[in-house]
This record gives structure tokens, C-alpha cells and sequence, in this order.
């Protein structure tokens, strides 16, 4: 019995020792393979050959590269992580934004035009225009049927003095592309006044004169476009003034002239319209149109006057007794 437990004990002893030394063999051929394959993948560099220069050359010594094999390591595909997503709360309702009305509001203009107007001595007119988007452009100036050109200047103004024909005047401005200002103003002076106008288009040319007191051609009761005199309160009661209005210099100017002159009866003054025979005039009809301003009312009348041949230039032709009717005098 007892050899028999030794005999085991041996056995027992012999398997172990084995089994150890099976091990230290393994882990020794391991270290050994890794130790090859390291070095085999290290390059140790050459000594470089120096060439002599010339025709021959040297074929490339040939590179043999080893492969070695990958370990094979298994794929272990990972699924995602599932995230929690947070849950926020719905944004509250935006108040809806306010509209806006692009519509230009009735009145605004982006480029407006003011007309102001002053009363002045003599129951005259002062025009203040402002136009700043129609610089160096024609207007026309209108003013119960009174119509005249004028051209406004580089920042678009226009300023000028025109009598007034009723107490109560209405005066307009318009420009080309029908932009159009208004104003109103009340002349209380007129009604000591009275006003003859006669206006016409370009080259239908009038000369308008205004005999004060029985006086003739050239004398200083001949009022007229070189004697014009001025509306001042120095005016002597008796006598009179010429307005021109237009300017001959703007597009197809329309001009005019006004004669002003006391309402009271006992002043006399013969009123004469001229009409040059010239060749710019003669052999065709001149048009034009007076008006007659008395007690603050107008009266406007057309006048077309047939003028003579051409033969007859360098001569003038007459009109008289126009307040109130047009009569045809004589070719001078």
C-alpha cells in the first residue's frame, strides 16, 4: 500500500515538471519569432559606393521586399450608443409682425414743390417756387387765363413779380411731366386798379402801349417795354406801370405784357397793341389773346390779326380801341 502511494507521488512529480518545462519552451520559440520578425523590419543602411562619372552605368541592385503576414484579429462591430434625446418644450407663438404699407400716402411726395406767394404794393404777386427735381426746367405760370413761360434755375427756383388780375388769385405752376403746385392770395388794392394784358406765343410778337394823358410816341407817358416804370407806392396816382412776363430764352416761350393803370375815370389812357411787319410775321396770321382786368374781374377775348404781305416789312401794324372791342387801325 504504501509503495503504491509513492509510486504515484513520482508520477505526479515527472507530469509537472514536464508541463513546466513545455512552457518555458513555448514562451522561448515566441520571444525568439518576434525578435526575427523585429529585426527583419528594421533597414540598416548601407555604405554608399562612390561612381566615377562617364558613359557606363550601374544597373539598380534589386530590392526584395518580405510580406508578413497580419495578424488576424477578429471585427467586433460596436452599435452605436443610444442617446437619450432631451425633449424641449414647442416655442410659443410668435406675435405676427405689423404690416407695412409701401402704398405712398395721399399729399407725400418724395421730391415735393412748394409755391409760396406774398402780396405786394400795387396789388402785385410775389412767386417764391421751389422745385429742387426740376432744376433748369420750363414752367408754365398760369393765373385767371394769364399764361406765361419761365425757367427755373440750378437748385430749381423760380422767383418773379406778376400783377394780380382778380382780388382773389388763383396762381398754378406747371412743369413738363404735369407735376403741378397751387396757392391762393387775396389783393384787396386791385379794386383802384384796372389791367390790360395781352399775351401770345415764340415769334406772334405784340407790342403793348400804354398813352397816359394824351402823350405820344418816345415821350415819358408812353408807357411801354422800354419805358415800363415801376409799381412803387411813389407812384403818382395819375399814372401807370408795365409788367413783362415770360421768358423768351425757355422752350416755345409763351409771353405776355400788363398794363396797369388807375381805375378812376377821370385818368385817361389810350391803350395801342403793335404788331411789327417783319418777316418772321408778315403774310400769315398772328394769334394772341387779351385781357381785360376791371373791379377785380377778367375778361379774356382771342385776337388772330391777318398780317400784310412782306412787302410792307419794316412797317407796323396798329390795333386800337381793344378795351373792350378789337379793331384793326392801320398798317403804317
Amino acid at each position: 500500500m504504501v509503495k503504491m502511494l509513492e509510486w504515484k507521488r513520482r508520477i505526479a512529480r515527472v507530469v509537472a515538471v514536464l508541463s513546466v518545462a513545455l512552457a518555458a519552451g513555448h514562451l522561448v520559440q515566441t520571444k525568439a519569432a518576434q525578435e526575427q520578425a523585429r529585426h527583419s523590419l528594421e533597414a540598416t543602411p548601407e555604405a554608399i559606393e562612390p561612381v566615377a562619372a562617364g558613359p557606363e552605368t550601374t544597373k539598380p541592385r534589386p530590392v526584395t521586399a518580405e510580406l508578413l503576414p497580419m495578424p488576424k484579429v477578429p471585427l467586433v462591430v460596436l452599435a452605436p450608443p443610444v442617446m437619450q434625446q432631451p425633449v424641449l418644450p414647442a416655442p410659443a407663438a410668435a406675435d405676427p409682425a405689423p404690416k407695412v404699407d409701401l402704398a405712398v400716402q395721399p399729399g407725400v411726395q418724395s421730391c415735393p414743390v412748394a409755391l409760396d406767394l406774398v402780396a405786394e404794393p400795387a396789388a402785385m404777386i410775389g412767386v417764391s417756387l421751389v422745385a429742387a427735381c426740376h432744376s433748369n426746367q420750363r414752367v408754365v405760370v398760369q393765373q385767371e387765363g394769364l399764361t406765361f413761360t419761365a425757367m427755373t434755375n440750378a437748385t430749381g427756383g423760380l422767383f418773379l413779380d406778376m400783377p394780380a388780375l382778380t382780388t382773389d388769385a388763383l396762381v398754378a405752376v406747371v412743369f413738363a411731366d404735369g407735376t403741378r403746385a397751387t396757392n391762393r392770395i387775396t389783393t384787396p388794392e386791385l379794386a383802384g386798379l384796372r389791367r390790360f394784358a395781352i399775351q401770345w406765343q415764340q415769334d406772334d410778337a405784340f407790342l403793348l402801349h400804354g398813352f397816359e394823358g394824351g402823350s405820344g410816341y418816345g415821350t415819358p407817358g408812353d408807357v411801354w417795354a422800354e419805358n415800363t416804370r415801376s409799381p412803387s407806392a411813389l407812384l403818382p396816382a395819375t399814372q401807370g406801370f408795365m409788367t413783362l412776363l415770360g421768358d423768351n430764352a425757355a422752350p416755345t416761350p409763351l409771353l405776355a405784357a400788363v398794363y396797369t393803370y388807375p381805375a378812376d375815370s377821370s385818368v385817361h389812357s389810350d391803350i395801342v397793341v403793335e404788331a411789327a411787319i417783319e418777316p418772321a410775321t408778315c403774310g400769315r396770321e398772328l394769334l394772341g389773346q387779351t385781357l381785360i382786368s376791371t373791379g377785380g374781374k377778367v375778361q379774356v377775348q382771342d385776337l388772330a390779326v391777318t398780317m400784310p404781305d412782306c412787302d410792307a416789312a419794316g412797317g407796323y401794324l396798329v390795333l386800337k380801341n381793344l378795351a373792350p372791342t378789337t379793331n384793326i387801325a392801320a398798317a403804317n
